[in-house]
């Protein structure tokens, strides 16, 4: 009888055992599924995030044309894009800086060939707007090589471009801008990348506010005379 008790007891312990170690095994494998799927979950959550972050910053959409620089003209020039991105450009850049009115193309385009980013949008675009612009615009981290005007009868609300480069956009907090700024601004394209988008020699001046200078007589050497702009805001 005592025989039968011992092996009664030790089978019980091995069974005890035995479900211990079942037990053991589920908390086991209950416990790497749920790391495992949680690992998943991150994975995914993470892998959403950078192909949404790839997608709001594509710039897939950016139109690329070939121009070469230093062409430059006293006369105005009819540009085929809508505003230029290049080409012809006046003697004198535009003093990069916001502007409250249109600046003439020529001179902004001469501002592009040394690196600047331009911001047009249409005159009618709302103040909010407007202001979200002039707010990316100062944020950035070359300041002085940006350029920001209003530009009638653009193709979409709000025009970013550089020299050769050039993107539509409908709304200023579109993260495609900064993206845009970053990767064109002074960017290898430009025909005199670290050229002066200021100085002695930059106009000041709106269109509505001074004429394209005329062309030196003689002797005369060019040289920018017109005092700053009120319509430009302070950098």
């Amino acid at each position: 009888m005592t025989k039968e008790k011992a092996q009664a007891r030790r089978e019980h312990l091995q069974k005890m055992r035995a479900d211990q170690k079942r037990k053991q095994r589920r908390a086991a494998l209950l416990m790497w599924g749920t790391g495992g799927l949680i690992i998943v979950v991150l994975v995914g959550v993470v892998g959403f995030y950078l192909i949404r972050q790839a997608q709001e910053t594509s710039l897939d959409a950016v139109s690329s044309v070939k121009y070469d620089g230093g062409d430059h003209v006293w006369t105005a020039v009819t540009y085929k894009e809508t505003p230029p991105v290049g080409g012809q450009h006046n003697n004198y850049w535009q003093q990069c800086g916001i502007y409250d009115k249109p600046i003439h193309p020529e001179h902004a385009v001469h501002s592009l060939e040394h690196g600047a980013t331009w911001i047009t949008y249409r005159p009618d675009l709302p103040k909010a707007q407007i202001d979200k612009l002039k707010e990316v615009a100062s944020s950035t981290g070359q300041q002085e090589y940006m350029l920001v005007s209003p530009f009638p009868n653009l193709p979409a609300p709000i025009v970013v471009s550089s020299w050769g480069h050039q993107l539509k956009l409908n709304d200023p907090a579109d993260p495609k801008l900064g993206a845009f700024i970053k990767r064109y601004q002074s960017g290898p394209d430009t025909p005199e990348r670290g050229a002066s988008c200021g100085g002695e020699d930059a106009i000041r001046t709106t269109a509505e506010e001074a004429p394209l200078p005329p062309e030196p007589t003689g002797q005369q050497q060019p040289t920018a005379t017109v005092s700053p702009s009120p319509s430009q805001s302070q950098q």
